[in-house]
């Protein structure tokens, strides 16, 4: 059955992966929008993830008052009846109703636009639903607003948080007894200087975090600001605020050997600090394996026994490997049955890579060498982050769209799943095995949002 006639029978959803820009169709009969603004978006109700069973709410903005809208997949109209008309503020909303039946996956759907004319493509997405499974032992703690990520040393967590968008006033670094997960110490970033346009800088807000034990430091990466700061492991007092500007959009911190690597969100580079000197080093640079493409940084992992990197592209959907020994890349993987591929680690001792594809809702296991996807393990809605668990021999999965965290042996078996609150955000493995993971709340009433969590094995 296509995708058109489930939808027309109510077999199948609607969820987008991006506010999508349009194209103009090319009909010389019918005058086309010119400087068209408008976007769309479809997800479940209450910005839940589409899946079998559930509603679609479609929306719609920036459209001229009074245009129509026609939902096309395979040629053949989704909105049966009337199209759908945008209102006197250009929006308009829509609900189709998913079955049970509902296969899940991306499909490409056609907007067609009249009054005047505009075409938009999109990939329609619907999520897989994992069932509970695998008796995963859980102990929780509240924590602040907004946690983004943790790290671990053998005595201490570090947590971050920040919350809202720019300026942001809130957000804290954190210190946590990784026992009893209490709070052992805390801090407000500093005052950040006015941005551009003369907007109010809020405060310097932590996002990633790393720690080099040696020198008892905290690095953290100071997205909003394009920068990054160096914090006492010990009492979380500021060693060192890098200037605003010095690594772009900057996501994970990393250590070894002396040597901090900063991933710049969407950008061909490594950044790369001296611990001991405070002092940037010759970054390391990135390439693709596609013609004419520009690898973009996400998430980083690293093997410390034989210094290898490995960092995927959330632009080109690739994983590449890295010699911290010579500071240049090794490898690059295509990685076709990803889509927005945001999560890696690396199983250095078996020669597996894990990645998370945010648009595909999987983990792939990849043969490090060679490339080659061995398994394809569908995990739920928006799988963000991943971390490789050598005690359990487990890659663990932070599933953010499904509120969940999910076990995936080497072989491609779901071992365990578990409701894990909302917005799993980030999780690293536990000195012992397990792993934890932090999560955002979905609102102030949330009482499921910001925690940590110790995550284990069941007995």
């Amino acid at each position: 059955m296509s995708l058109a006639t489930a939808l027309r029978t109510g077999v199948c959803g609607l969820a987008l992966s991006a506010l999508m820009a349009g194209a103009a169709l090319s009909d010389p009969f019918t005058g086309l929008a010119k400087g068209f603004e408008g976007q769309m978006i479809a997800e479940g109700l209450n910005r839940a993830p589409i899946t079998a069973g559930s509603t679609a709410e479609i929306r719609g903005k920036g459209f001229t008052p009074g245009q129509s809208v026609v939902l096309r997949q395979n040629g053949v109209a989704l909105n049966e009846g009337a199209p759908i008309v945008a209102d006197a503020k250009g929006t308009f909303r829509t609900e189709i109703t998913v079955p049970e039946g509902a296969e899940p996956g991306l499909y490409p759907v056609v907007a067609e636009i009249a009054d005047p004319a505009f075409a938009m493509t999109v990939d329609l997405k619907v999520s897989p639903v994992l069932p509970e499974s695998g008796g995963l032992n859980v102990t929780s703690q509240k924590l602040a607003s907004g946690l983004y990520q943790v790290a671990q040393t053998p005595d201490a967590l570090y947590v971050t948080s920040a919350v809202g968008r720019p300026p942001v006033t809130e957000s804290k670094l954190m210190k946590l007894d990784p026992s009893t997960l209490e709070v052992l110490a805390e801090v407000t970033p500093a005052d950040a200087p006015d941005g551009e346009n003369g907007r109010d800088g809020g405060v310097f807000a932590v996002y990633g975090v790393g720690v080099d034990v040696a020198q008892g430091q905290v690095w953290v990466t100071n997205t909003r600001q394009n920068t990054v700061a160096v914090y006492s492991a010990d009492d979380l007092s500021l060693i060192k605020q890098f200037e605003p500007g010095a690594v772009p959009h900057p996501r994970d911190a990393l250590v070894l050997d002396g040597k901090v690597y900063v991933s710049a969100t969407f950008e061909p580079v490594i950044h790369v600090f001296d611990s001991a000197t405070l002092e940037e080093l010759a970054p390391i640079e990135l390439s693709s394996g596609k013609r004419g493409e520009r690898f973009g940084t996400a998430s980083m992992d690293i093997d410390a026994e034989s210094g290898t990197l490995v960092v995927v592209s959330l632009t080109t959907d690739e994983v590449a490997t890295v010699d911290l020994g010579t500071g240049t890349q090794t490898s690059v993987h295509a990685l076709p049955l990803s889509k927005r591929t945001i999560g890696v680690a690396y199983d250095a001792a078996d020669g597996l890579i894990f990645t998370t594809g945010m648009n595909t809702d999987n983990l792939l296991i990849l043969d490090a060498k060679t490339g080659e996807a061995l398994h394809d393990v569908p995990v739920g809605s928006g799988p963000l982050n991943v971390t490789y668990d050598a005690v359990n021999d487990l890659a663990w999965v932070a599933v953010r769209g499904s509120d969940s965290l999910v076990a995936v042996s080497p072989e491609g078996d779901v071992v365990a799943k578990t409701e894990i609150g909302s917005y799993p955000n980030h999780l690293t493995t536990a000195e012992d095995g397990g792993v934890f993971v932090v999560n955002k709340a979905r609102g102030a009433e949330d009482e499921s949002g910001d925690h940590i969590s110790h995550v284990t094995p069941g007995s």
